[in-house]
């Protein structure tokens, strides 16, 4: 299994082995050339891929939302970011670690791989029940150590509440909340984009 004691396993536990090599770990190249033909999607952590669930209706709306106003902010302006949802995956610890945030924005044009990012500058993730913990402790622990990343966002698919943290002009992560009526300024370079809580839950409805 995993090691290192930042990891949270049992947040895997209700995932199963999407590979199982002949080794006891994989290293970062098996996965990438199992993933490239898996059917499913798999998150990757010291060695152990793990397949990924389906998402619920909630979760899909609010992604796209994300996704929408931040490609919106990117129309009929020239600038070298792009922004993917749920299909692209971040690299970070060296190749230790391969997640797939929900959203994610990247404005290095340097950041060329094809099929994973490791220079985000905004990421996004939407939290269900079983995945709010490793999100907000392992997930944070791990994206905060991108020297590029800027904003990292948490939005609850069970209800309208978001929460961000943004690191300061000194380099320090600060937590803060997004309530009706305000707004989050996105500023990577030249990019700059809003978001509020009515534009991340637009069409969203809660049993």
């Amino acid at each position: 299994m995993c090691r290192g004691t930042r990891r949270i396993l049992w947040y895997f536990s209700r995932f199963n082995y999407a590979c199982r090599p002949a080794k006891k770990t994989q290293t970062e190249q098996d996965y990438l050339t199992l993933e490239a033909t898996s059917e499913i999607k798999n998150e990757f952590v010291d060695g152990d891929c793990y397949a990924m669930s389906g998402a619920s209706d909630q979760h899909i709306r609010i992604t796209g939302n994300i996704f929408f106003r931040l490609r919106l902010a990117m129309q009929g302006k020239p600038n070298p970011c792009a922004v993917y949802s749920s299909d692209m995956k971040c690299r970070a610890e060296h190749g230790k670690i391969y997640y797939y945030p929900d959203v994610m924005l990247v404005c290095d044009k340097n950041d060329n791989a094809q099929f994973y990012k490791e220079h985000p500058c905004f990421i996004a993730e939407v939290q269900s029940p079983s995945t709010e913990r490793v999100d907000r402790h392992e997930k944070r622990q791990t994206y905060s150590e991108i020297p590029s990343l800027r904003y990292y966002l948490l939005a609850d698919s069970q209800r309208k509440k978001v929460e961000f943290y943004q690191r300061d002009a000194n380099g320090v992560w600060q937590l803060g909340s997004l309530t009706a009526g305000e707004t989050l300024q996105i500023a990577c370079g030249v990019y700059q984009a809003a978001l509020t809580l009515d534009y991340i839950y637009e069409d969203v409805v809660f049993e």
